[in-house]
């Protein structure tokens, strides 16, 4: 979403070549939080598969991490078919090594209220939401398994939202779709951290995004564009660089879930 006021620069916290020598998937690729978090993987050393529907997006982004000298490899798939996003884990095993580090981050926001019985919107969230999650952590937990058990570090880090624990009006699926997203990381901990794979959750709140553009109640985006245009929002930089922080620490920390928030949000 473009809104009028001014965005304040993300300060970069981590600093040289941490992720050198890691090999990074980065789902919903194409733009927003999960744009910047492959350039900001790539800066910081590693190899980043792009993953995302849009092809035409995907490449602007391919060639802006190659202009900087890191490397990148644009893949088109929707994470919402099964038998694609395995397709792809084999071609990036094939062509950039094996996978250590994915950040599953494809999803869509679409607020309405239950009563508008809008069903197309519910299908859309809890597939790509909730099944293009599924989808990504079946094509790429082997690889992470064996990353681990060579004694390197592995990280699954999903994004869920603040809408996943706070009450907002005409949020219902998707809050229901990030509260899953929450949970299951919770979960998956219990299984996947005796094997040494980190798994966590990062909850933005106001993010300067494409993600309100695509709700579909005219009231509800409204509501959103008023909301974003009253206080200084994040940006999509903001939540990069956490998640680059919360892969880049010693493999023996895990900061599992991490709320980020504008200074000025209260809900």
């Amino acid at each position: 979403m473009n809104t009028t006021q001014s965005i304040q620069p993300s300060a970069q916290v981590v600093s040289g070549t941490p992720l050198a020598g890691r090999v990074a998937v980065v789902t919903g690729a194409s733009s927003g939080i999960g744009e910047a978090t492959a350039v900001r993987f790539a800066e910081l050393g590693a190899k980043v598969a792009l993953v995302a529907r849009r092809g035409d997006r995907l490449d602007q982004v391919e060639d802006r991490i190659r202009a900087g000298g890191g490397t990148a490899l644009a893949l088109p798939t929707d994470v919402t078919d099964r038998a694609a996003v395995l397709a792809v884990a084999d071609r990036i095993a094939d062509e950039l090594g094996q996978v250590d580090l994915v950040f599953a981050n494809a999803g869509v926001q679409l607020i309405s209220g239950i009563t508008d019985l809008a069903a197309a919107d519910w299908d859309a969230q809890i597939d790509l939401n909730i099944k293009g999650v599924m989808n990504t952590i079946q094509a790429f937990v082997p690889s992470l398994e064996s990353a681990a058990a060579a004694g390197r570090s592995a990280d699954l880090i999903t994004t869920s939202s603040i809408a996943a624990v706070r009450i907002l009006e005409g949020f219902q699926v998707y809050s229901a779709t990030k509260a899953y997203v929450t949970q299951l990381a919770k979960l998956l901990r219990t299984e996947l951290g005796r094997k040494k794979i980190r798994v966590a959750t990062i909850e933005p709140g106001m993010v300067d995004t494409e993600l309100p553009d695509h709700v579909t109640d005219p009231a509800a985006s409204k509501l959103m564009a008023d909301l974003i245009a009253q206080i200084d929002v994040l940006s999509s930089e903001d939540v990069a660089e956490t998640v680059a922080f919360m892969s880049a620490v010693p493999k023996h920390v895990n900061l599992t879930e991490i709320t980020i928030l504008p200074t000025e949000q209260i809900i």
